[in-house]
């Protein structure tokens, strides 16, 4: 009997010390005194999604925005784009995740048929030259392996960091050979009139500051949340969003309206990385949705499927850069997603954020 009443004293006494290591606080932020070496450095540039300006966006006006970004030196440039992988995954889940491929994909066959790789063929070879030429940082490697190199990404359905290996081939070699199939000179010569920032931004800046790539972190996965909300959630949210007042919005169409020089754009960059302009539209929109009232709570199955998506978005930025400790991060994305990447950013041990706002100014 004795030892039963030890023994559940001692069980007592732990669950007490267990609970009292629950309720105490953690917070990750402490820690980063103690990080060995550099910081890594991450900015966050909140954009516009520039397809939606059509061809009112001349591309040579984002000069000014791509001076500032360079002057930051980014050795890594993460962007809003479905990697090769997500979008095998989605096309061979469709019943789960149904229209993912179709909305955010390209169909990579015709560039993996051009090469003969597929998917995880291209991203092995990927890998391996991308470290070959790491390994040899004296050596240029030729406009033909550029151009291998160039195919490969295609295959691996990687097309903004295509870009960035055929925006660093002199122009004269910018041709359809070494399996760069003829179909996708139209999309490496940008002859679209409709920009993007994965292209017009980062991948020309990750090619002016001599990169190799960039990184595809955007995540689709959490559809599925919205997926399985219900029939009447698509209806809810229209309510909700026609009840939002948003005094900034007009001032960003003021700016929208100034595309036609580098400055206009700029400042209109600088709107959409200024905290306070950016948090009223978040506040507006998914503020709104956790006060939003049905029986269903549409508005908070909303919510909950954008603090996913940007959470599974911010662990393929922080797998980006888990082997370069130390480097400068530069992750371009939409500016209703800049709040929440530099909060849950900014939780973690290593990382030191960088103020967009102040290198935009």
């Amino acid at each position: 009997m004795k030892k039963t009443l030890l023994a559940l004293a001692s069980c007592a006494s732990l669950f007490h010390t267990v609970a009292q290591a629950q309720t105490a606080d953690f917070d990750p932020r402490a820690w980063k005194k103690d990080v060995y070496g550099k910081p890594t450095q991450v900015l966050v540039l909140g954009s516009p999604h520039l397809s939606a300006y059509g061809d009112k966006l001349n591309r040579a006006n984002l000069s000014s925005l791509l001076d500032r970004l360079a002057q930051f030196k980014p050795q890594i440039i993460t962007i809003e784009a479905l990697s090769g992988e997500q979008c095998e995954f989605v096309r061979t889940n469709a019943l789960t995740h149904p229209d993912v491929f179709k909305d955010y994909c390209w169909d990579p066959a015709p560039a993996q048929k051009a090469i003969g790789l597929g998917l995880q063929e291209a991203l092995i070879e990927i890998q391996s030259t991308l470290k070959t030429w790491s390994q040899q940082p004296s050596t240029t490697p030729s406009p033909a392996e550029r151009r291998r190199l160039i195919a490969v990404f295609l295959a691996a359905n990687d097309r903004a960091s295509a870009l960035v290996q055929w925006l660093r081939l002199d122009a004269s070699e910018r041709k359809a050979s070494d399996g760069i199939a003829e179909s996708m000179l139209k999309f490496l010569n940008r002859e679209s009139p409709i920009s993007n920032e994965n292209f017009e931004v980062a991948a020309v800046l990750a090619a002016r500051l001599g990169l190799e790539r960039v990184y595809a972190t955007d995540d689709h996965t959490a559809d599925d949340i919205t997926d399985r909300a219900g029939p009447k959630y698509g209806e809810a949210l229209q309510d909700m969003w026609s009840k939002i007042r948003i005094p900034e919005k007009k001032e960003s169409q003021a700016l929208e309206a100034k595309l036609d020089t580098a400055q206009g754009v700029l400042n209109l960059y600088r709107f959409y990385n200024d905290p306070a302009k950016v948090r009223a539209f978040i506040k507006a929109d998914f503020g709104g949705g956790i006060r939003h009232a049905t029986p269903e709570l549409y508005g908070r199955q909303y919510v909950a499927w954008w603090e996913t998506r940007n959470l599974r978005m911010v662990a393929n930025i922080r797998s980006a850069f888990a082997n370069q400790p130390g480097a400068r991060v530069l992750s371009v994305v939409g500016s209703s997603h800049k709040p929440y990447f530099d909060a849950y950013l900014n939780m973690m041990h290593e990382v030191q954020l960088v103020d967009s706002a102040k290198l935009l100014k």
